[in-house]
């Protein structure tokens, strides 16, 4: 996955690549409110955090000898890396759309 094409990401399409099917709440204004972005942004969180403990248990299964295969510890370990890089994309392109509403004047 390449995080360079990330810079037109939205919270409908972090929802949609995490799976994140939820069954439509209230109104269509309360859709998109700060609450519905927040919860979705703490899923991806989460997400990537239990993707970064599969890849630790994968390489202690692997260390202790108890899985032979090196495509699963690979695919686990790629799939850690994939989710960190896409957060860590995601915040900086939050803390820039921050940074330039802060300089915004009234």
């Amino acid at each position: 996955m390449d995080v360079a094409s990330l810079y037109s990401v939205a919270p409908d399409y972090i929802a949609q690549s995490y799976g994140q099917n939820r069954a439509v709440q209230a109104s269509s204004d309360e859709a998109g409110s700060f609450g519905s972005i927040l919860d979705t942004a703490l899923n991806m969180i989460n997400e990537t955090n239990n993707y970064h403990n599969a890849a630790e248990s994968a390489q202690i299964r692997f260390a202790l000898g108890e899985s032979s295969s090196t495509h699963e510890l690979a695919v686990a370990q790629q799939k850690a890396n994939l989710a960190l890089q896409y957060t860590v994309a995601v915040r900086d392109k939050v803390m820039e759309a921050y940074k330039e509403i802060m300089n915004m004047s009234v």
